[in-house]
């Protein structure tokens, strides 16, 4: 059972930046996607990113396109999500995913889920 764990997130003002990090327990398949995902109050979890650990791919929402950045280092079986320029709107618990195949973006596709980070970012 691959657990993951985030972490990174807070209360920060209109055009700052974070770093969201999500570690996996194990990466036990040599093909597979981690994604990010969030959800904010009121409103249905969305994909927000994802990349594949053997070739790189990756993929973003177009609310997000040119500031978030997801990257990952395999050592570390560990992924990241740097946002920046973040704007009210991005206000959500973000939680890290984990599937054994391609890059998807319905949140249906991932087995593995963390247990959330909120980030705030206040106007």
């Amino acid at each position: 059972q691959v657990q993951l764990v985030e972490s990174g997130g807070g209360l920060v003002q209109a055009g700052a930046s974070l770093r969201l990090s999500c570690t996996a327990s194990e990466r036990t398949f040599s093909t597979g996607t981690m994604g990010w995902f969030r959800q904010a109050p009121g409103k249905e979890r969305e994909f927000v990113a994802a990349i594949t650990w053997s070739r790189s791919s990756t993929h973003y929402a177009d609310s997000v396109k040119g500031r978030f950045t997801i990257s990952k280092d395999n050592a570390k079986n560990t992924v990241y999500l740097e946002m920046n320029n973040l704007k009210p709107e991005d206000t959500a618990v973000y939680y890290c995913a984990a599937r054994r195949g391609g890059l998807v973006t319905m949140q249906i596709a991932y087995n593995y889920w963390g247990q959330g980070t909120q980030v705030t970012v206040s106007s």
